[in-house]
């Protein structure tokens, strides 16, 4: 028996919250949305909170034990997706973007050499990613939809 899909959510930052929403409330697919703050969640029985602790990597923590088959994890924090894709989930950025098991080797890289750069030149001289776009939410939007298709044909 295979697990049942749901949608687990790296929520503090996260941009497309309303995204996953629209998505999930269609494919009838439960979201955690995990957090250490609490903030409005929508009314609805297939939305679910949990309010960690503020301990550095909390919510990654709690995120990454419930991992496995079936899950999506919705997270832009690049060590979280290496130990959720270990556990055999699906893990999308917010700007839709897949992380799998060929590409996170390279994102874990690239993200070392940053903090290097950032330590040695000081964070003013390094620029942070593109700002977040309509077209980031348009492909997350699709990401996710075509994902919880995928998982739903497997199951």
């Amino acid at each position: 028996m295979t697990n049942p899909i749901q949608i687990f959510v790296d929520a503090d930052a996260c941009p497309v919250k309303d995204e996953i929403y629209k998505v999930a409330y269609r494919h009838e697919v439960p979201v955690m949305i995990v957090s250490n703050s609490h903030f409005r969640i929508p009314a609805h029985p297939l939305v679910k909170r949990t309010v960690v602790s503020d301990a550095f990597d909390a919510a990654d923590d709690y995120i990454a034990e419930r991992a496995g088959t079936g899950m999506i994890v919705i997270t832009s924090d690049i060590l979280l997706a290496d130990r959720c894709i270990k556990t055999g989930s699906e893990v999308l950025a917010p700007n839709g973007k897949p992380f799998t098991a060929d590409s996170i080797g390279a994102a874990v890289a690239t993200r070392a050499i940053m903090a290097d750069l950032r330590a040695g030149m000081g964070s003013e001289n390094i620029g942070g990613p593109p700002p977040f776009g309509k077209n980031d939410r348009s492909k997350f939007l699709s990401s996710l939809d075509e994902m919880l298709v995928r998982l739903k044909r497997q199951t």
